[in-house]
This record gives C-alpha cells, structure tokens and sequence, in this order.
C-alpha cells in the first residue's frame, strides 16, 4: 500500500526542475549570488554515459563566469578540427578555428559525466543551494507572488536511455511541497513542466534512425591514434560519424537503412560488424548502444507568469552542431543575470520578458543550422551527394570561402535580433548593440595577463576604450552606478597607461588594464559610426547595450535603468545622435 507524508518548507527564490548542464549552470549563476536555490532531480542516481559530447567558446566564457572553467577544461580536448571525409578518409570540409575572441578555444570536447560531475561537485560552495534527487515535481500553481511546487520520491525512473523502467518498491510518495519565487523547468525534452502548463512544441520530428554506439578504449595505447578528429563520413551506402572524447571514450553514430530495424542494429554482432570497418571491436568496451531518432521543436511559449522553460525543455536540437546542451547553457546565462536582478529589486519582473525574445531566435538559428548539417551529412541520392561534393569542393578550392568555413562562418553568430533584445537600437547593421563583446586578454598593473571578464567580474560596466569614463560622470550617473553595481574600467593600448615622476591620483573606483593586442580597438573601429564612440555599456552577460560617446554617456546609463524598470522601453539611437552634432 502506497503511504503519503506531507511537509512544507519555507518559501526559496528559485526551484530548478532539473539537473542537466542547463539546470546545473543557472544554479551556479544564481548560488554565487546569493539566492537560495532548491534544485529537484528526479534520477536518484547520477546518470554514467554520455550524451553531449561539445561546447564552445561562447559557453567556455559562461563556465569562467561561474569560476568553473578551468576545473572543467582539463578533462576537455580542445582544438579538435571537425571534418567532413569520404570513406576512403579524404577531407572534403574543414571546421578548425584557431582565433579566440571569447578568450577560450572554439572547440571543445567533453564526457557528459565528467562535466556534469565537476559542475555538481562545485555547487557544494554554496550553503544556499541545494540538490535534492530522487524527487519528481508533478504539479504546481501559481499566484503573483510564488509558485507552489508539489514534489514526491521518484516512483519509476531510469538509469540508462533504454525503456527499461525501472519501479520504487516500497511505493512511498513521500509527498512535499515547497514554494518559490519562480520556477525553472530545465526538465529535458520530455518536460513535466512545460505539460503541466500544456505547452507544445511546433518544429519537425525526423524520422530517420541513427544507431550510437559509445566505446571506451581498454588500453589508451591503440585503437585510435588513426581517428584523432571529429570525423562526418558522406558515405552515400552508410552516413557516419566517429566522435573523438577524453580519456579514451569515442562514439560512433550509423544511420541506418529502410527496413533495418532498432533489434537488429543493436545486436552485439551487428555492432561488431559496423565497428570493424573503422576499429578493431576487440580493444574496446562497447558502453552502450542504442537506436535513436531526433527532433528539431521549439516551445510555443517559454514562460507563464512566474514558470520559466529552459533548456531542452524549450527547444531540442538535432546533434549534428554539438549545440543542444550549449543552447541550454546559454539559456541558463541569460536568465540566470536577469532573475537576480528581479529577485534583489533592481530590475521589474518585466526583464524577464526579455528572456525568451533574446534567446528564442538564437536557438532556433542553431536548430536550423544543425538540420541543415545533417541534410548534408546524411544524403544518399547518387545526383545529391555528387552536387554536395562539387559544392564542398569549390569552397576548398577558392580562398576566402575555405577561411570562412575553416573559421566556421556558418555557424549563427551571439547576436540578439534587431527590436528584441535589452539595448539601445543599432545605428547601423553592424553596430554592437544586442551583440557578445570580445574578450580580450589584458595586462594588469602588475604584469599579470588575465581575461577581461575576470577583471569586470558578474556585474554591468562601463569601459572606457582609450578614456578614462569616471571623468564624465553626472552625480545621478555616479548613484545608478553604486545602485546597480556598474564597475568602471580604463582600457589602456598596450604600454601606454599614464605614468610618471609625479605620482597621479589613483582613483579607487577605477580599475586599468592595458589590452596587449589592441582586440577591442580593433573591434570598436569595425563597429562605430563616430569615432567619438569609446564608451563601451555592457551587461552582466557581457551582451553589448550600447556604445557611446562622452555626449552620450548619462543619458545611457540613464536609459539602462529605466530600461530595467520600464517594460525594455529605451531610446532610440538616433535621439542620442542629435546630440553629437
């Protein structure tokens, strides 16, 4: 007989439903911040196998922002070019970016358990976060002030991606409840969340299977020295993919062929026999095999009142682009900044709406761009694969199109869509506004190289490209400063920060860096329409809000906290204009 127990705890800022990179992210953004968190997980167990195998510059740059980066980067291979081959191993595409304008490596690979591992492990710093697993939310409401969660002991849960179910013996619901703040459903793809609020999805379910086969080597000294890249082999009898990962773990992925059936393909003999054409079976641990099919949906909505969709609980991604778990990471940073500033009374609840007219469009781009790559990846029509392969071809062939795609200027860029992001309006298309900013790598006072990032901290800045900015600081500027934690900066060219016999006033508010290579003037120059324009306005994210002259400086940073309390409303550029001529 089932037996019920109810409790009911004091009122939290955040639940996470969830504990994926996406839930495990905002929960670091939002512990290192002070809130107190309760994250539920309905696996009891940590899950062993891997499923996201890359991330990014862009979400190396979020996990420096939570001090996890470094512990998480050494368990990473880094600068792994992507191909595409032919059977034979003939490269016909290259992806292998070498450049670092978000101060990380463009690509990285990683082992799911690993990540999530590290990322768990460094949750224990904060006091005010905490992981309760083996619980399932099945129910809440909502008023206009908190959420009350119903949660019980998971009763069937898995420990793999097979259907088998696993069942609570004991049957004991255990039931609580706990209210909160807001709610996050970073609950997967298969999200109770976004069901309980009956959110569907609209996209395209693909049909085709794929066949993933994880493997670890039995001894690192063979079976792979010959596969040290990612590897999409366009083989119009048997698309493939072999994944290279740390620590001697690889994946190969085969579509399968009309009529070949999910039995067949995961029999042992069958996967030997795929296997074989690529690596000796018998020096590996076949981990697991599994056949799969993917989707490509994104959530018609993404929040109810106080009820967040994060994640994949949002859109899902094919894998093709290694951006399913990235886009969720991303999803994490951006509202992770805004819920803080909410919860401390620094930003209307209107913020958040800002959450899914930024992100929406972003991870609907990489969605597209990962169908697109697995149009490319999969075809098998003779005529296709020929007209594929001339295409492929000719971007080897001419210069500029094999920069552009060794440096990967396919893949959708941080930039928010023009009207619906937390900025001023751009001046021109390429202005910054609504953009990632660089990060530079930049010399401190004492010699030290670090990141800028780690010099401006989780906060909003102000820097000054070649200025000093405190100088024109209105007194109202200097209180929506202290208010909002606005850190100044003064970014030095290399070498030429101001010195001297006679010593200068050091201003304490003010902090100095030398930018060694010139990245950011380099970058302000590409995007300003005046020259007068060195005042760079960014946001916790590090998103750009705005780029100004001294004229305009107060007026901005005016604009940006009435834009945090106004319903986004700011002024348009062209108002700030008129101020300059």
């Amino acid at each position: 007989m089932k037996t019920t127990k109810n409790k009911t705890s004091n009122i939290v800022d955040i639940v996470i439903a969830g504990l994926g990179p996406t839930g495990l992210v905002l929960a670091h953004i939002l512990g290192q911040r002070g809130h107190r968190v309760v994250i539920l997980e309905r696996e009891p167990v940590f899950y062993g196998n891997a499923r996201a195998v890359y991330t990014d510059d862009e979400c190396m740059r979020i996990f420096q922002s939570i001090g996890m980066a470094e512990a998480l980067h050494k368990d990473m291979l880094i600068d792994t070019p992507v191909q595409l081959t032919r059977p034979d191993g003939t490269v016909i595409g290259q992806y292998k970016p070498l450049k670092r304008p978000n101060g990380w490596p463009v690509i990285n690979f990683f082992y799911q358990p690993y990540l999530e591992t590290t990322l768990t492990q460094g949750l224990a710093k904060y006091p005010n976060v905490d992981i309760r697993r083996g619980r399932e939310l099945f129910d809440f409401s909502q008023n206009h002030e908190l959420v009350n969660i119903q949660h019980q002991a998971t009763q069937q849960f898995r420990f793999d991606d097979s259907s088998n179910i696993q069942t609570d013996a004991d049957g004991n619901l255990d039931i609580q409840q706990i209210q909160a703040r807001y709610l996050i459903g970073a609950d997967g793809g298969r999200s109770t969340v976004r069901t309980i609020l009956n959110i569907e999805m609209t996209g395209k379910n693909f049909p085709e299977p794929w066949l993933v086969v994880d493997l670890k080597q039995k001894d690192r000294s063979k079976g792979l020295r010959h596969l040290p890249y990612f590897n999409f082999v366009v083989d119009p009898n048997l698309p493939v993919v072999s994944c290279i990962q740390p620590d001697g773990f690889h994946r190969f992925e085969f579509m399968l062929k009309k009529g070949q059936t999910a039995e067949y393909m995961e029999r042992p003999e069958t996967v030997r026999e795929l296997l074989s054409k690529y690596v000796n079976p018998d020096d590996f641990e076949v981990k697991r095999q599994l056949v799969y099919t993917f989707n490509a949906l994104v959530a018609n909505q993404w929040r109810d009142r106080r009820v967040i969709l994060a994640g994949d609980a949002a859109h899902m991604t094919p894998q093709f682009m290694g951006q399913g778990a990235s886009s969720g990471i991303r999803d994490a940073y951006n509202l992770g900044w805004k819920l803080s500033e909410v919860l401390y009374g620094r930003a209307d609840d209107s913020l958040l709406e800002s959450y899914e007219s930024e992100r929406r469009s972003h991870a609907k781009a990489m969605i597209d761009s990962s169908v697109f790559l697995k149009d490319i990846v999969s075809m098998t029509h003779p005529l296709g694969c020929m007209f594929r392969d001339s295409v492929l071809k000719t971007i080897q062939a001419v210069p500029l199109l094999r920069k552009w795609s060794d440096e990967g200027g396919f893949k959708p860029a941080p930039v928010y869509k023009k009207g619906q992001y937390l900025g001023l309006e751009r001046r021109k298309r390429y202005s910054p506004e609504g953009t990632l900013a660089p990060q530079p790598v930049v010399r401190c006072f004492d010699g030290k190289r670090v990141r800028l990032d780690d010099v401006i901290g989780n906060h909003y800045a102000i820097i000054g490209i070649g200025q000093d900015p405190t100088q024109y600081l209105s007194q109202s500027s200097k209180a929506i400063l202290e208010n909002l934690e606005i850190q100044t900066i003064w970014v030095h060219a290399y070498a030429a920060r101001p010195q001297g016999q006679i010593q200068r006033d050091l201003n304490p508010y003010l902090k100095e860096v030398e930018d060694i290579e010139q990245s950011l003037e380099k970058w302000r120059l590409k995007s300003v329409m005046h020259k007068e324009q060195v005042f760079l306005i960014l946001r916790p994210d590090h998103f750009v809000f705005a780029l100004v002259s001294e004229a305009e400086l107060n007026q901005t940073i005016l604009a940006l906290n009435n834009a945090l309390r106004s319903k986004l409303k700011v002024p348009q550029s062209t108002s700030l204009e008129r101020m300059m001529n």
